[in-house]
């Protein structure tokens, strides 16, 4: 029962995060186009500010519940005098995870700091600057999600 519910908190995390990774990329940043720089960086800066604070807490929750699913595994392995041989795809998931989570940490601690400062300032170039760095590191961690989940289904 234990496994079975961090595997729900794992799976729920990650589904906020690359579900909230595909929306902003191909739905909400294409449609704030049309609207005028000021606004469109303004609205921009405050959906990722949600939206970064709901990521921080599924980071914290998929990599806690993984080292503690993969601990369990370890540890039952070891009460069954048997050998724990973390499978491939499970050593994938996590590198791929950990690289997320290091891309996410640089989107959120110096690219939205760039954003920050420039709405602090009203400088709107500045501000297209900082969301152009933010799509593409999102769309980076995007595609490396995306191939996390693939692995896992298919690993």
């Amino acid at each position: 029962m234990l496994y079975a519910s961090l595997k729900l908190i794992h799976l729920l995390s990650i589904i906020v995060w690359i579900g909230g990774m595909v929306f902003a990329h191909f739905f909400l940043r294409p449609a704030a186009q049309a609207l005028e720089p000021a606004a469109r960086v303004q609205l921009m800066h405050q959906v990722l500010q949600r939206f970064f604070a709901a990521v921080l807490v599924a980071v914290v929750l998929v990599l806690a519940s993984g080292l503690w699913m993969i601990g369990q595994s370890a540890r039952e392995a070891a009460q069954s005098d048997g050998r724990f041989a973390m499978p491939m795809a499970w050593t994938v998931m996590a590198t791929l995870g950990l690289v997320m989570v290091a891309i996410f940490g640089h989107i959120r601690l110096i690219l939205f700091k760039r954003l920050q400062r420039a709405v602090a300032a009203s400088d709107w170039p500045a501000g297209g600057k900082a969301l152009a760095g933010i799509r593409t590191w999102v769309g980076v961690n995007l595609v490396l999600g995306v191939l996390t989940v693939v692995v896992a289904l298919l690993g």
